[in-house]
């Protein structure tokens, strides 16, 4: 039997896109799974979240502090810190943080993948604010990712 322990460092610099004020941090990468999974650590601001998509991997999203609402197909819910949330791959999905603090989930990418290089390289395509559309899934094209709306609204 053979097994991998990964020690993740708490006091590494997070991957940061104000565009949608979210920070992450990958706890498990998906090399060290053997590509099985990937889990990635994320602080989302007040009244942020990622524009509605969709990919082929599923995520299971561990709700560790505050309120979300999200978005899967055509269904609008709340969950808050001891939720989890499961979008199957190939599910339109999104979610807002609803509180007025920061607001943190553990989020497992089944398979894995580089969440670090899609995540940074999404910041580049970020750094002046959420582009087009047309922008994104030139980007989105590249890691299978299809972007199909705007980020949710905590107001809506």
């Amino acid at each position: 039997m053979t097994f991998s322990h990964w020690q993740s460092h708490s006091g590494e610099e997070p991957i940061r896109i104000p565009a949608i004020g979210l920070d992450l941090r990958v706890r498990l990468p998906n090399r060290v799974s053997g590509g099985a999974l990937e889990m990635i650590e994320t602080v989302n601001a007040p009244g942020f979240g990622p524009p509605l998509h969709r990919h082929p991997e599923t995520e299971v999203f561990r709700i560790l502090k505050g309120r979300y609402l999200y978005q899967v197909d055509d269904r609008r819910f709340h969950a808050e810190a001891g939720d989890v949330v499961s979008v199957p791959g190939g599910v339109a999905h999104a979610f807002v943080n609803v509180t007025d603090t920061p607001a943190e989930q553990l989020v497992m990418i089944l398979p894995g993948l580089d969440a670090a290089a899609f995540f940074t390289e999404l910041g580049e395509v970020m750094k002046a604010g959420i582009p087009a559309r047309d922008v994104l899934n030139a980007f989105g094209r590249r890691w299978n990712v299809e972007f199909l709306g705007p980020p949710l609204r905590k107001d809506t």
